[in-house]
């Protein structure tokens, strides 16, 4: 991969071990995840990561899944497709 530019950062959603949140919110952090949100009673941590870091996010011990999150963009209401 030399040469190559770096990826650029995807939103990810996490399922994590309720009773880890706080042992795998630092271990995500150090994997490389930027945190942007924390439920620790539902179990999940969003953020951002590079593509490229997603399999090391997702050997975390506590990271039960990792999930890209996902934008659904409506027409605004008075948009001809309808």
């Amino acid at each position: 991969m030399s040469g190559s530019a770096p990826s650029e950062p995807v939103g990810v959603i996490l399922a994590v071990d309720p009773d880890r949140f706080a042992e795998v919110v630092e271990a995500a952090r150090r994997a490389g995840l930027t945190v942007t949100g924390e439920q620790p009673v539902l179990g999940t941590l969003s953020g951002t990561i590079t593509e490229d870091r997603i399999p090391a996010l997702a050997e975390v011990a506590g990271v039960e899944a990792v999930d890209r999150e996902r934008t659904i963009r409506l027409p605004p209401p008075d948009s001809p497709i309808q």
